[in-house]
């Protein structure tokens, strides 16, 4: 039997790892810091903090013990992105060298770095990125769900696909480890547009507009910072930007939602740090950075004012992208 090893507890570490315990083919690990969780999984079957309602699969297994990683066959890093280059760098020789390294955060890594870049200088593990559209009360509830699995070995997929065989996840793949990177972090943030549109205007036809500005720019920038336009069409991006902006599951689009509702007209707390309002920062300084016409993406700029000028007046945001 694999030992699969997912370094997080959380709702998706949680699910996944709940769905795989459920094949009873491979041992499955949740290491967790949180030593209620631990007790809770192991004794009760049960994580209380995502799914109260859920009893989970008697072979799903957590632990507090990082050894578990050095019998590790796959590791899912399952975290999230702000923590995951600094906790390979505290842990990295705990990390079997041929487990097969699969990234699952939506992020940044550490400097604007997409999360691949910034690890493989740290361990020399295979490395993965698996994203897509994916809630993790659906996957718990075992509702069918797509993942775009990247890598530059081919061969790597191969293992990817007996690992979830037989399972409600079903996987495409691509050679393109930056623009699925890339479309997983800029989906967050046009997912905020999105919700700021809802919040003001019951309107199928405006939000048309802003749903297709918002994947021509996805697109641009994916291309500008290495990507392959054709990433667009994986489960990584058309797909999972759909699933983060349309359902209200969604944190980043419920942030959205509450921005043009005018929750936030004065300040925004330095609590709030949803991956789609730290990447839009990130982003802007890049553009500009890069000698990029900022103005080439009114939807990234004027959302960088919405959350970075005080009393910006959120009633004209639409007006104002509509105007140029």
């Amino acid at each position: 039997m694999r030992k699969i090893v997912f370094i997080g507890s959380g709702a998706i570490a949680t699910a996944i790892g709940d769905v795989l315990a459920t094949k009873n083919k491979d041992e499955i690990y949740l290491l967790s810091i949180e030593n209620e969780v631990i007790e809770m999984i192991n004794t009760r079957h049960v994580n209380t903090s995502y799914f109260p309602k859920c009893r989970l699969s008697d072979n799903l297994k957590a632990t507090g013990d990082k050894n578990v990683l050095l019998e590790a066959n796959v590791i899912f890093l399952a975290m999230p992105s702000s923590a995951v280059v600094d906790y390979i760098k505290e842990n990295k020789d705990f990390f079997n060298p041929t487990a097969l390294v699969v990234n699952l955060a939506k992020g940044f890594g550490n400097g604007g770095e997409i999360i691949p870049d910034s690890i493989k200088t740290l361990i020399y593990n295979p490395l993965m990125t698996l994203k897509g559209p994916s809630f993790a009360r659906e996957i718990i509830n075992r509702q069918d769900t797509g993942l775009t699995a990247a890598t530059a070995d081919e061969s790597l997929y191969n293992i990817i696909t007996d690992v979830f065989d037989d399972t409600i996840i079903r996987t495409d793949f691509t050679t393109d480890v930056t623009g699925v990177e890339y479309a997983s972090i800029l989906k967050n943030i046009y997912a905020i547009v999105i919700g700021m549109v809802d919040a003001n205007f019951d309107s199928a036809n405006l939000r048309s507009i802003f749903i297709t500005m918002a994947l021509n720019e996805m697109r641009r920038l994916m291309i500008a910072f290495g990507g392959n336009e054709i990433t667009m069409y994986n489960y990584c991006g058309f797909g999972d930007f759909s699933l983060t902006s349309l359902n209200d599951m969604s944190r980043n689009r419920t942030l959205g939602l509450l921005i043009g509702k005018g929750f936030f007209n004065n300040c925004m707390s330095d609590s709030v740090v949803l991956e789609g309002r730290i990447a839009v920062d990130v982003f802007y300084n890049k553009i500009i950075d890069n000698q990029m016409d900022i103005t080439a993406f009114p939807l990234m700029n004027e959302l960088y004012h919405v959350l970075n000028d005080k009393n910006y007046p959120t009633r004209n945001f639409v007006k104002n992208i509509l105007k140029n």
